[in-house]
C-alpha cells in the first residue's frame, strides 16, 4: 500500500509543477486594426499569453495600456521616453495587471513611437516597457488609428 501511496503522491507532485515559462523566441507584437477598438498586443499568437496590450477607440486620442504581472506599478506613475515625462493614474487590476492612459498626441507617445522604450515609474516600482524596431511600424501604425 505505501508503494501505491508513493506512486500516488509522485503523479500529483507531478502535475502540480508549473508549466515552462513560453521561449521569448515565441513572444510578439501583433496589430489588430481591423475592429473596434484598435489594439496592439504583445503575445503569443493563438494563445491567451499576454505581456501586455495598447488599445484606444479609433479618433478617441488616447490610449489604454494594460501591463500584466506588473504588481506594484500603481498610482501616480511617471511615464518617460526620450526627453519627455508625464505624469498618470496607473490602476490595479486582478491578477497582477496594470492600467493606464495616455493621449497619442502627447510628446511622451510620439518620443515611445520613435523610440520604442516607455519607462513607467511609481514609487520605488519601475518596469519599461520595450518595442523592437522592426515592430515600430505596428506602434505607429496605432498613433495614427487612434489620433483624432
Amino acid at each position: 500500500m505505501s508503494v501505491t501511496l508513493t506512486i500516488a503522491a509522485l503523479i500529483g507532485a507531478t502535475s502540480l509543477q508549473a508549466t515552462p515559462a513560453p521561449d521569448d523566441a515565441a513572444w510578439t507584437w501583433t496589430l489588430y486594426a481591423d475592429s473596434a477598438p484598435v489594439v496592439l498586443a504583445n503575445e503569443i499568437p493563438d494563445t491567451p499569453n499576454l505581456r501586455s496590450t495598447l488599445e484606444c477607440d479609433p479618433g478617441s486620442s488616447v490610449a489604454r495600456l494594460t501591463l500584466y504581472q506588473a504588481e506594484g506599478l500603481t498610482g501616480m506613475t511617471r511615464l518617460a521616453a526620450g526627453e519627455s515625462t508625464a505624469m498618470t493614474q496607473s490602476e490595479a487590476g486582478r491578477a497582477g495587471l496594470v492600467r493606464l492612459a495616455l493621449r497619442t498626441d502627447h510628446p511622451v507617445f510620439a518620443a515611445f513611437s520613435t523610440r520604442g522604450s516607455l519607462s513607467m515609474t511609481a514609487g520605488e516600482t519601475r518596469r519599461t516597457l520595450e518595442i523592437p524596431a522592426v515592430h515600430l511600424a505596428k506602434l505607429r501604425r496605432f498613433a495614427e488609428l487612434c489620433s483624432g
